[in-house]
């Protein structure tokens, strides 16, 4: 059995301005909370449409006439014949898969790249190192406790010490709600609200979405950073993909690697 452990993001905010030709550092930066107004603002929804529904549906009640029970007695159901359908074997049943080793579910770094230096020897991240990445990392373990967070698996490179990608599977156990889907839906919700952002749509994926942020990051002392990112989900599984570079990133080059990756789910 796979040791269960958790994931998350050390954003690189960006590469040390060189006064002269020396190696670049590269700090980093708080990346998006994964919780966000949108989920408040549909709890508020829903909590008002609940009280509407059942005064409406009292009032209604109340000028009715009251409905007669059926009988208790009900005609016997028959047994269906025959043999029941044989279960699904291990390359059919994608739970199968996503059950396993999460680490080989990842996209391969290329040739060429170097292991990121933040990425651990086992490629897993535990749920404080992934909490700790979120502007409140207490709040924010809180969270992912409550959201029944099971494991994620990560992996990441630099290539020419200016580019850097992330990649993470955050796999939840989904026993009260479909955390995977709401994860997705709140990346998406803080990557579209930054300034100079395009979307598109991750064929295949329902949901998913890629943003390429053209307006870079800037912070007195170092290179300003354009960056991209990419949030999707399948099953009980949410992926992230975040890149960085000193030059704008290209849709062509976040969508292959999004696209490819989502493949592998």
């Amino acid at each position: 059995m796979t040791a269960e452990m958790p994931e998350t993001p050390v954003v690189p905010f960006g590469v040390t301005a060189p006064a002269e030709p020396v190696a670049s550092a590269e700090p980093s930066v708080s990346r998006p909370r994964r919780r966000g107004r949108t989920a408040l603002l549909i709890a508020c929804a829903a909590v008002l449409g609940v009280v509407a529904g059942t005064c409406t549906g009292y009032l209604v009640q109340a000028d009715r006439e009251p409905t007669r029970l059926p009988s208790l007695s009900q005609p016997t159901l028959g047994r269906s014949k025959g043999d029941a359908p044989e279960p699904l074997s291990a390359v059919q049943d994608r739970q199968v898969k996503v059950d396993g080793d999460l680490r080989k579910l990842l996209v391969k770094k290329p040739g060429g790249a170097k292991d990121a230096e933040w990425l651990s020897g086992d490629g897993w991240m535990d749920l404080a190192e992934y909490a700790g990445s979120y502007e409140k990392p207490g709040t924010m373990f809180g969270n992912l406790v409550r959201d029944e967070f099971r494991r994620a698996a990560v992996t990441g490179w630099t290539v020419s010490n200016h580019q850097t990608t992330e990649v993470y599977l955050v796999q939840y156990r989904q026993h009260q709600s479909l955390e995977a889907a709401d994860s997705s839906d709140n990346g998406q919700y803080w990557a579209a609200k930054k300034a100079g952002t395009d979307s598109w749509p991750i064929p295949g994926t329902g949901s998913g979405m890629v943003y390429v942020h053209n307006r870079p990051e800037t912070k007195v002392g170092y290179v300003p950073v354009y960056g991209a990112e990419a949030h999707a989900y399948r099953g009980d599984v949410a992926m992230e993909i975040w890149m960085y570079d000193t030059r704008p990133i290209p849709k062509a080059k976040i969508m292959d690697l999004a696209k490819r990756q989502m493949e592998r789910l």
